[in-house]
């Protein structure tokens, strides 16, 4: 497995994650890998809205604002 090496972390952040890591049970670098491994999985704000705009254009909506706002106050009456 490959290694990452993490230089000049200022020495107050390194004790603040390695108190989360403590807090955990974890070592640090248990603690920063599973962290690295969940940020990585998740998809990035760009990413979401690019799927959302590749659905809209796969099947864009049918409801006019207009119809949208009707709805509304009828659920609200």
């Amino acid at each position: 497995m490959p290694t990452i090496t993490v230089r000049n972390v200022p020495p107050d952040i390194r004790d603040r994650l390695a108190a989360k890591a403590a807090l955990r049970g974890q070592s640090l670098q248990e603690f920063l890998r599973l962290y690295l491994i969940e940020s990585a999985s998740k998809p990035t704000v760009e990413e979401i809205f690019e799927r959302a705009r590749k659905r809209l254009d796969a099947d864009p909506s049918r409801l006019t604002t207009e119809k949208i706002l009707k709805y509304r106050d009828a659920d609200r009456e």
